[in-house]
């Protein structure tokens, strides 16, 4: 009786975790480690594009935000902001604001509140958190190794097969449940009612986000990025590209003050 219950109680050590296990737990971790992710201060580097349906470049950005602790989560503070636009056959440079809206589509994949926000991307955008994941349906693609970590893949998509939102992959570390990369895409068209309706349509939007470990039990996202096209109102027809990344991490202090220099010139 007693080797049976040793032999059961490590079977249940052993046991693979499921998919929805896996998720739930990155889930838990993630609310968790809000507090942590507030002791540090760090950098915020944004580059979008608006491309023409021939190719041309049509509008190019590039915003810096300081991001810093709050009582709300992180508070992200605009520090500078260029760029330029094709207008009657040249560029015009721009910077600071206001910025002009030349060629600009408004499309972001930050938060809605700019001010506060939890990493500087949207949350609806992956399933991390306890809330969004109740709508999605997990399942374990295997396992591998990611950034020299052991990790899971896994998949997910709406668990309403109408619901217009995303599926895609998520590599998740094994030992600290953490996300390390995540990809998604639409998880269907947009219906055809609305693209005769409205004359919009969107081809090839999905979203990337890559995780950094900046300390034991604490990742941020690092880098993350979209690309697609967008047609609407029957005359508008763009390639939207923007990324974005987090870098100088620090923990913050009373002292702590963020310098920038060296912003990547306009082209």
């Amino acid at each position: 009786m007693l080797i049976s219950l040793v032999t059961l109680l490590a079977f249940q050590t052993l046991a693979p975790l499921k998919a929805e296990e896996i998720m739930s737990k990155v889930a838990t971790n993630q609310d968790r480690e809000q507090r942590a992710r507030n002791e540090f201060v760090y950098e915020q580097k944004m580059h979008r594009t608006y491309r023409g349906k021939d190719g041309r470049l049509l509008r190019e950005e590039f915003w810096t935000y300081a991001m810093t602790p709050s009582s709300k989560g992180t508070e992200r503070k605009l520090v500078s902001v260029r760029g330029r636009y094709w207008h009657k056959g040249k560029y015009i440079p721009f910077e600071g604001e206001p910025v002009p809206k030349n060629g600009a589509v408004e499309i972001t994949f930050d938060d809605d509140n700019e001010t506060n926000t939890r990493d500087g991307i949207d949350s609806d955008l992956f399933p991390l958190t306890t809330a969004e994941q109740k709508k999605y349906r997990f399942s374990l693609l295997g396992e591998g190794t990611a950034q020299g970590r052991s990790v899971y893949r896994i998949g997910f998509e709406p668990i309403d097969p109408s619901d217009l939102g995303w599926k895609g992959e998520a590599t998740i570390d094994k030992e600290e449940l953490q996300p390390i990369v995540i990809y998604t895409r639409l998880a269907r068209k947009l219906p055809a009612a609305v693209r005769i309706m409205f004359g919009t349509d969107i081809h090839g939007l999905g979203y990337s986000i890559r995780y950094k470990r900046v300390d034991k039990d604490i990742w941020f996202p690092e880098a993350f990025g979209t690309e697609f096209d967008l047609r609407a109102l029957f005359l508008l027809n763009r390639t939207v590209t923007e990324s974005a990344e987090n870098v100088n991490f620090r923990r913050a202090t009373v002292e702590s003050t963020i310098g920038y220099g060296g912003s990547d010139p306009v082209k």
